[in-house]
């Protein structure tokens, strides 16, 4: 068959489906990843405490990929333009979105620290369009409030407390963290050809830091028991080092909004996860609220195809 330049073009965008198709998957893969991460840690936080746990997972974390990083790349320097850029993400997703998340759950009921963490992509979606010039489509926005409409139908039958503001801004501020994270790693990443592994390693350096230095000056910073010590080990290696890098590859090409509501499809694994290792009750409520988170995830994920398709 001889080439020409619409075959050409036909193979280039069969190219750029499988990456992004390859992005998904790799998302997908971090979320169930996270996902598990609910069932250790509910069993780890009766070892020892919030804090402690957070601080030392993913110091521990930062510690396997910087050391990786030094291995297979020997020497990883840090110019003066990427510090400004370590310390953002690091701030932003670490010591903000995962140190106020905790402090968020020392005032509020963790059933409540979830609702209002799952109302991120609005943030994710702010940010982008302010900072990334990149709308959703209105088919995607369709997609976004099926989502977040699913979120509230799942949480309908729970007793939701909102009755310490201090908690709810808290939280609120770690979910806007997170959201921050995302975009500045994904404006980054646009722009740069930098080195993932080394990008991840660095901020999760910093951010950790800050996050162990707050846990021992706030007396919470204690030493897990051999139980604890198991689950922090294996989550640091895989739930957090490996997951961290395959995320923020995944932004790439990924647009911030759509990988944030990936996560929603967290709701969805960790609901089974717990129904089958936790024993905990599956309500027609919650069903019906993971259906519709469900469809809006479909809609937001597939629509960029379907449009390219029809072109």
């Amino acid at each position: 068959m001889p080439f020409s330049s619409r075959n050409a073009f036909k193979f280039l965008d069969q190219f750029i489906s499988m990456r992004r198709a390859h992005a998904l998957l790799e998302a997908l893969l971090v979320t169930f990843l996270w996902s598990t991460s609910y069932v250790l840690i509910k069993i780890g936080l009766k070892e020892v405490n919030p804090l402690s746990f957070a601080a030392y997972r993913y110091l521990l974390g930062s510690a396997i990929l910087v050391l990786f990083v030094l291995l297979k790349y020997k020497e990883v320097r840090i110019t003066s333009k990427q510090i400004l850029w370590v310390i953002l993400l690091g701030f932003t997703g670490y010591t903000v979105a995962q140190g106020l998340q905790f402090v968020g759950l020392s005032y509020l009921p963790a059933i409540t620290v979830t609702f209002l963490l799952n109302l991120t992509p609005l943030f994710v979606v702010f940010l982008s369009v302010v900072f990334l010039r990149e709308v959703p489509s209105p088919v995607q926005l369709l997609g976004i409030v099926a989502v977040l409409t699913g979120v509230g139908v799942f949480f309908s039958e729970s007793t939701l407390v909102f009755d310490e503001v201090i908690g709810i801004v808290v939280t609120l501020v770690s979910g806007v963290g997170w959201a921050s994270y995302m975009v500045i790693m994904r404006y980054y990443l646009k722009r740069s050809e930098e080195n993932v592994i080394a990008l991840t390693s660095w901020s999760m350096v910093f951010g950790a830091a800050i996050l162990f230095g707050v846990a021992g000056l706030s007396g919470n910073l204690v030493l897990p028991s051999l139980k604890a010590w198991s689950i922090i080990v294996f989550l640091a290696i895989i739930n957090t080092a490996l997951a961290f890098v395959l995320w923020n590859h995944a932004l790439k090409v990924l647009k911030a909004y759509e990988q944030s509501i990936l996560q929603n499809t967290m709701l969805i694994q960790i609901t089974l996860l717990a129904y089958t290792f936790l024993g905990e009750r599956l309500t027609f409520h919650k069903v019906v609220g993971l259906g519709i988170v469900f469809c809006g995830v479909l809609l937001v994920q597939l629509y960029p195809n379907i449009k390219k398709e029809n072109c």
